[in-house]
Order: structure tokens, then C-alpha cells, then sequence
């Protein structure tokens, strides 16, 4: 937790999640961080031909950064690559800034979520391996919000807590959660669907759309409805044969 006086942390393990231009020749940066979560930090003369700490405040690369935190936004005072990693597939990135939009939404500054980080840090891997891009996002989803408190009972119904089954059929109402319903139902999604999310063993075909279309439900009562950018673009994407996020 931020206190009235600025803290020196030195060579945290954490990643930029967004940036944006302050001023002529600095950027403030949204930054996840190991031990202390999202933060808010000031990176001045990073802009330029001649850029503070040599340009390696990129996205989606593990960094080691040193910075002064207080009540708000804090400053940047160092910063360093911490691993050699390949760069992102073409294919992965817009998953990867959904990734990032979805902790800026879903995240608070100054909230220690090692659990977070950890599970960030996998998906990251995941879309580097250059594989099936949807079920990585899918699990992330999932665990994101386990750890900001909104986690989906994927074993037990709504209002009788009775178990989940396999060959059952589901509906997931966000206001409550799964209640049975009908193999027929537009909405409905099969029993052995809920268990493979609940393991985190997604295949191909209905399991994958089945888990996108409950934790899209779970993630729009979080977001109140608004639609995240990345979705928007990933949409049209979409629509010339590219991955959904």
C-alpha cells in the first residue's frame, strides 16, 4: 500500500502495460509489478533521439524497474531488461493488448497481486509459443477474475447448489450463475464444457466457445457493459480470418 512518503524499490520484476506522451520528452507509464501490483509511474527523457534508459520500456517484455512510489504516481529512476525473449508473433498481438486492456480495467493501483503477475507473465508465454491463441485467453480470463474476486462457480448451480454434470446443459445468468437449461437453448453450454474450463484443458470446438461465451458474460457484468477496444478491433480482424480475443 502507498504511503505519504515516496518508497525506493529498486529492480522489481514488473511489465508496461500502457504509456502514453507527458510533456515534450517524457511518458506515463500503467506498469505491473511483481510485489506491488499496478502503478502509475513518471518516465522522464524517454522521448527523443536520445531516449533514457536506452529504449527498453517496451510492452510485453520482462523488465527490472527501479522507481520512487508514493500516495499517487510515482517516478521512474531505473530500468533494464531482465530476459532475452522472442518477440511477439504478429498473430498474438492483439491478444496481447487485450491481455494488457483487460488488467487496466479490471486491476486497482497500488494492490499487491503476485497471483496476477505470475498468471500475466504465463499467458505472455503462451501467445510467444505461437499456438492456439484462444485458449490461452480464455484460462487468463478465468484466473483474472478468481483474483479480483468475481471468480464463475463452474461446479456448482445457481440457487440449489447442486453439482454441475457432465452430460447436463447450463445456462450462465450473471446475476446468479448456472442454472439448468435446455440442450436446445441458444444460450445454453454443456456440462463437459464447464469442466474443461474448470481444469484449464480447452479443446477445439464446442468446449472453447462455450467457455469464450461464459466468461464474456462474467466479464461484461465487470465492465458494466462497455465494450473494450481491443474486442472492436479484434472483431474486425475477425472478420478476415483472424483469432477472436
Amino acid at each position: 500500500m502507498a504511503t505519504a512518503h515516496p518508497r525506493r524499490i529498486l529492480l522489481a520484476p514488473g511489465y508496461i502495460l500502457h504509456h502514453r506522451p507527458y510533456r515534450d520528452t517524457s511518458r506515463i507509464l500503467e506498469v505491473l509489478v511483481s510485489d506491488h501490483g499496478r502503478l502509475t509511474l513518471f518516465a522522464r527523457g524517454v522521448r527523443g533521439p536520445k531516449p533514457r534508459f536506452g529504449g527498453v520500456l517496451q510492452p510485453f517484455d520482462l523488465l527490472l524497474l527501479s522507481f520512487q512510489v508514493g500516495r499517487e504516481a510515482g517516478q521512474l529512476t531505473g530500468a533494464e531488461s531482465a530476459e532475452s525473449a522472442p518477440p511477439l508473433p504478429a498473430g498474438s498481438l492483439m491478444a496481447a493488448f487485450y491481455l494488457n486492456e483487460l488488467l487496466l480495467k479490471l486491476t486497482a493501483r497500488h494492490d499487491p497481486a503476485p497471483e496476477i503477475f505470475a498468471d500475466y507473465r504465463w499467458a505472455l508465454g503462451g501467445l510467444r509459443a505461437a499456438g492456439r491463441v484462444e485458449p490461452v485467453l480464455r484460462v487468463f480470463e478465468k484466473r483474472l477474475l478468481e483474483a479480483v474476486g468475481y471468480g464463475v462457480d463452474l461446479t456448482s448451480q445457481a440457487r440449489t447448489g447442486k453439482a454441475i454434470e457432465a452430460e447436463g446443459f447450463y445456462r450462465f445468468e450473471v446475476s446468479q450463475g448456472l442454472v439448468p437449461a435446455r440442450a436446445g437453448d441458444a444460450e445454453a453450454v454443456a456440462g463437459s464444457s464447464l469442466f474443461a474450463l474448470a481444469r484449464e484443458e480447452l479443446g477445439e470446438g464446442r468446449s472453447l466457445e462455450d467457455a469464450r461465451r461464459v466468461l464474456k458474460a462474467a466479464l461484461a457484468e465487470r465492465l458494466e457493459g462497455k465494450e473494450l477496444t481491443t474486442r472492436r478491433v479484434a472483431r474486425a480482424v475477425a472478420s478476415r480470418g483472424g483469432s477472436r480475443t
